[in-house]
């Protein structure tokens, strides 16, 4: 039996057998809901969706990526510094690593009961990132709006050309937009309730918001709070991901004034590293509306 020797022969190894792992794992388990113990009217509403060749091709990069051996290790040696000093977001940002993948164009005007054609004046992008998932639909939308609050996040949106609005002013504002996304951020806010809030004042007549929720529940304040807990929770409930996000809808959705329109499950997929080639948390997504 062959066994590597030295730290980083170790590393590659262990690398190659997780990414066979990955290889054989049967990817349809990512969009799977059991509907059965789901009230009636909430499992009509899920909108089965499957892999689509905009999935692989951000697969296909992540793992090219991930085996850019020096750099991976420039990357480990940096975050271990930066984590002194940065948050894990902007630690990516300024390495220009860990891009995210929620949902493809197609997968997103399925979402919408739309199709190719379809267009609309504005879209606002809350905490937006890298503008990876911002780059995919906005070519839908005639202005694009972000919101980030990692500096080295928004020096990318900046070059990849988005309009960035501040964290919060963009809540005192009176202009609505006619798609809002509100793409794993719920769970990391400080207050979640105020921005379903703010979120309901801010969309169009007519207006969508697609809010991606990873499931099971763990909220994480990343920045200022000490304990990493949010002031404000949102009352989740349920021990499996159907339940969960029956309770996301019933519980949170509803009561704070909107109507959902569909819901989805999908691998909420981010670039790997050293380790393995891509990672990937389970991701509801709902549309929508007031």
């Amino acid at each position: 039996m062959y066994r590597p020797r030295g730290v980083l022969a170790k590393t590659l190894y262990s690398k190659c057998l997780a990414d066979e792992k990955l290889e054989m794992f049967e990817k349809d388990k990512w969009y799977f809901c059991d509907l059965t113990g789901l009230h009636g009217d909430i499992a009509l509403l899920f909108l089965p969706l499957n892999m689509d060749e905009e999935t692989h091709v951000f697969l296909n990069k992540a793992i090219t990526k991930s085996e850019w051996v020096l750099t991976q290790i420039w990357h480990s040696v940096a975050r271990v510094l930066l984590s002194w000093f940065l948050s894990q977001t902007s630690i990516n940002g300024l390495l220009g690593r860990g891009s995210m993948f929620v949902f493809s164009r197609g997968q997103f005007l399925r979402l919408l009961s739309t199709n190719s054609d379809w267009r609309r004046e504005s879209l606002l992008d809350l905490g937006a990132g890298d503008g990876a998932t911002t780059e995919i639909i906005a070519p839908l939308f005639k202005r694009v709006f972000t919101t980030e609050v990692s500096p080295p996040m928004r020096w990318t949106l900046q070059r990849k050309g988005f309009s960035i609005l501040h964290a919060e002013e963009w809540k005192k504002s009176e202009m609505q937009y006619d798609v809002i996304t509100c793409l794993n951020l719920l769970d990391r806010c400080d207050h979640p309730w105020s921005l379903l809030r703010s979120l309901r004042a801010a969309l169009a007549p007519n207006g969508r918001l697609v809010v991606a929720l990873v499931l099971p529940f763990q909220p994480y304040v990343e920045i200022g709070r000490v304990d990493h807990q949010p002031s404000e929770r949102l009352p989740i409930q349920g021990s499996t991901f159907e339940e969960q996000a029956q309770s996301a809808i019933e519980d949170v959705f509803v009561p704070a004034g909107f109507i959902v329109l569909c819901w989805t499950r999908l691998p909420y997929l981010c670039e790997g590293d050293l380790n393995q080639a891509y990672y990937w948390l389970d991701d509801a997504v709902f549309v929508l509306q007031v």
